[in-house]
């Protein structure tokens, strides 16, 4: 049979590696696990009172809004004035997504049709990568290497503004639709307000959409703040911004995310998810929307478990002789294969990694051909587990 969407897709890389993990954990190998970015830090505590609390109520059973409670929609707009100084109209600017991937996977759908184009950063989430695709748009992808490094960072963002410009001015179509994600996964990219504006003014000047994946919004390390792009000027002629409860507040299970900024394009989402859903389980609405406005503080609590983290794992790995660059932001470790291993593409790295340390990570290849040569590690193991597998690379990687 030809399944249409999926027949084309390339093997899920990831898959290769997930499965020699529980293979190596079947036979007894106590795998330590950096590879999928599942967050393991509870959710808060207020968040599943308020949500057992909820499910006891028959009324809250019943299909809810799709585009989320009037209550949830303010908590989001006090967010957004309480973090970033941008101020929201709940009515016409926020709708609520049963998580950033399926709001994502919608707006696509929205935004772009066969014979359109979009612009994508490589290596990015997979999800950015294929959800034009799905929408069976053409792809142009511009290259995020240089951002991820924060040595050089300055030096690169020239570049990737003449890369965006490049890949709006090479073919046909043009593209309609940016999508960015910062601090961007898997990389670890961070920028500053002053880039957000910059790509701004580029969608204005073009009349294009951008779409920020602001995921990691609250995950920032010393000192750093990631901004919103529709801190930007003029921002919201052009630009929507998804805003998740999965890391920020820990409840990645919970299906809870936002969609927010023009106003034009929130109404378009919302027309399109009118005809597919009825919206996220109305208690899990009702616990986002009491977590938000009383458990405002927990985004810190969090962020400060992945910075220990992020410290645990790269002061040791350059001890063993990996010497890889502090990310200021997200939940991930982007490394360079290291040089004694070259040999190797991701997946047989990873694979190595497996079988010789007992330690699981992501191939790099997994997010797009930028990602070649690369591994990703995911902070979501304690750091006394984060130091084991320290150890094990230094005992299954004697080319260090």
């Amino acid at each position: 049979m030809d399944f249409r969407r999926i027949t084309n897709l390339p093997p899920y890389v990831f898959a290769i590696i997930n499965g020699l993990k529980i293979e190596a954990r079947r036979a007894g190998a106590d795998v330590i696990d950096l590879g999928f970015g599942n967050p393991d830090i509870p959710s808060p505590q207020i968040a599943v009172d308020k949500l057992a609390e909820s499910a006891q109520i028959a009324r809250n059973h019943r299909y809810s809004m799709s585009k989320g409670l009037p209550k949830l929609r303010e908590a989001v707009g006090a967010l957004y004035q309480r973090n970033w100084g941008v101020e929201l109209d709940t009515e016409t600017e926020i709708t609520n997504t049963i998580g950033s991937k399926e709001g994502f996977s919608h707006l696509m759908w929205v935004l772009l049709d066969r014979g359109d184009a979009a612009i994508v950063p490589s290596p990015s989430y997979p999800i950015h990568i294929y959800g034009p695709l799905f929408a069976g748009a053409d792809l142009r992808q511009v290259p995020m290497r240089g951002l991820s490094d924060p040595r050089t960072r300055n030096d690169f963002t020239g570049d990737f503004m003449s890369s965006l410009e490049n890949a709006y001015d090479v073919g046909w179509p043009k593209p309609r639709v940016l999508v960015i994600s910062f601090p961007h996964n898997p990389t670890g990219a961070c920028v500053d307000l002053d880039f957000m504006q910059q790509v701004v003014d580029f969608c204005l000047e073009r009349n294009m959409v951008v779409v920020h994946d602001f995921a990691y919004a609250d995950v920032g390390f010393d000192g750093y703040k990631p901004p919103s792009i529709l801190q930007a000027k003029n921002a919201k002629e052009c630009a929507v911004e998804f805003y998740s409860m999965t890391k920020s507040f820990s409840m990645a299970g919970w299906r809870c995310a936002f969609m927010v900024g023009n106003a034009e394009v929130v109404a378009a989402l919302v027309k399109l998810k009118s005809y597919l859903d009825y919206g996220t389980f109305q208690p899990v609405q009702i616990a986002a929307t009491v977590t938000m406005n009383e458990a405002s503080e927990y985004p810190k609590e969090v962020c400060s478990i992945y910075e220990g983290r992020r410290n645990a794992l790269l002061d040791g790995l350059v001890k063993i002789g990996w010497d890889i660059p502090k990310p200021k932001g997200t939940m991930f470790v982007w490394a360079p294969i290291p040089e004694a291993y070259k040999d190797l593409n991701s997946v047989e790295f990873c694979s190595l990694m497996v079988k010789d340390c007992d330690v699981a990570l992501s191939p790099g290849s997994g997010f797009g051909p930028g990602g070649e040569g690369f591994v990703r590690f995911a902070l979501i193991e304690n750091e006394k587990r984060i130091a084991q597998g320290i150890r094990n690379l230094k005992r299954g990687l004697p080319k260090l």
